[in-house]
């Protein structure tokens, strides 16, 4: 953009965000009788809505009389969007471009275009944390390791971003190339890494019948695809004769509650499986609807990373007593987020409810305890070259349940 037409453009963007800090000011000044701070038009509200347009227009001059380059006008609309946004301190909340919502989209669909890795965000630092490289994908055959904190992207440092903004970053078109720079631990110095992107075709269930008929399902992620893959795989112990079963959500961090509720309808009978409350108190229930079930015993394996809507699932089956939790402490993910769609292609991510057991608990910041506490022993995993192995949490399980069946 021409500096020539740059005032032009700040003024009315900025006339703009005075209009929207006010609508939202309003909003979040009235509400409803109990939540109003102010009266409507109160003078505070008045007040902040000076504040806002003076402050605007001092750097609207700033700006105009001495910034060096060109202005991109796209980008400074869409980091005012997200600054609102990252305004209210919540960490899950984000704006999102409609380059960054289409790929959100595609990934929860179970295919998307990527490096193959399972991350995380660490609730304290925000860190984009890798959680697991998938086997056999670009991440791991670049050398990417669990663990590693990815820093910059394609030379972008991405401290501090929301973690789907940076995964839209990391993917790409097939067959290119993507430039990590990340932070290992008992390293020096950061490794570059470069990755090329490829197809990644997301199996998120895999299963197999153990010794003694003991089923196994490992689930990595709770997507659209998620609910038939578990189904079948469930369908298919069944019909093999499985007599109990493990259901691997260690390093889980979460995934569509819409496939979560679905999932737990295959393995229990009617009844009531999660509810959320939000701001106002109001709750929405989510039930099985029918009385198919599962009538072996269960446990479910979880760690540290297992969270949101791997603690749904969990939750609603150790409060029915049907399986037993074993491993270590959840992470503790007790909210809900809602995706807002706006007519531009955008997108709105924030807080929006609290989910509760159907016991009534929330576990926010608290995780839910196993009830077989066990920590992982490194030196049972799979070796390399090793495709499975029963590490010693999962020895555990089968150990419980072989008293019970």
């Amino acid at each position: 953009m021409e500096r020539k037409n740059f005032r032009v453009f700040f003024t009315g963007i900025l006339s703009g965000i005075t209009l929207i800090m006010a609508v939202m000011l309003a909003l979040l000044l009235t509400g409803n009788a109990r939540l109003t701070l102010f009266p409507v038009g109160g003078e505070s509200s008045r007040v902040l809505e000076r504040e806002i347009g003076k402050k605007t227009s001092i750097i609207r001059e700033y700006i105009d009389r001495y910034y060096l380059d060109e202005i991109d006008g796209k980008a400074m609309a869409d980091s005012v969007y997200k600054g609102i946004v990252n305004g209210l301190g919540d960490t899950y909340a984000a704006y999102y471009t409609a380059d960054e919502y289409k790929d959100i989209t595609e990934k929860s669909s179970g295919t998307y275009c990527g490096i193959g890795a399972y991350v995380s965000a660490d609730p304290d630092t925000g860190n984009i944390v890798i959680v697991k490289p998938m086997e056999g994908g670009p991440a791991e055959k670049a050398g990417i390791k669990a663990g590693d904190i990815i820093y910059y992207v394609n030379g972008e440092d991405v401290s501090g971003q929301d973690l789907t903004t940076v995964l839209s970053k990391v993917k790409g078109e097939d067959g290119t190339k993507v430039d990590l720079k990340v932070w290992r631990e008992g390293e020096s110095s950061y490794l570059d890494i470069q990755v090329t992107r490829k197809i990644i075709e997301e199996d998120t269930v895999s299963s197999k019948m153990l010794a003694g008929n003991t089923g196994y399902i490992k689930v990595t992620g709770f997507e659209e695809v998620t609910c038939k893959q578990f189904e079948s795989a469930v369908d298919t112990l069944e019909k093999g004769g499985m007599k109990a079963l493990v259901i691997d959500l260690r390093d889980n961090g979460g995934g569509l509650l819409t496939s979560t509720v679905k999932m737990l309808d295959r393995l229990l009978p009617k009844g009531l499986l999660v509810y959320t409350k939000n701001k106002e108190g109001v709750a929405e229930e989510y039930y099985a609807e029918d009385d198919k079930c599962v009538k072996v015993p269960i446990v479910v394996l979880v760690n540290g990373h297992s969270a949101s809507a791997s603690e749904v699932f969990s939750g609603a089956l150790q409060d029915e007593g049907v399986a037993k939790l074993v491993g270590t402490q959840t992470f503790g993910k007790g909210i809900v987020q809602t995706i807002f769609n706006l007519e531009d292609g955008t997108a709105l991510k924030m807080t929006t409810s609290k989910y509760y057991t159907p016991k009534g608990r929330n576990i926010h910041k608290t995780g839910l305890a196993p009830d077989i506490e066990v920590e992982l022993d490194e030196n049972t995993l799979a070796k390399d070259g090793e495709e499975f192995a029963i590490d010693n949490q999962m020895q555990a399980a089968l150990d419980y349940l072989s008293t019970i069946h």
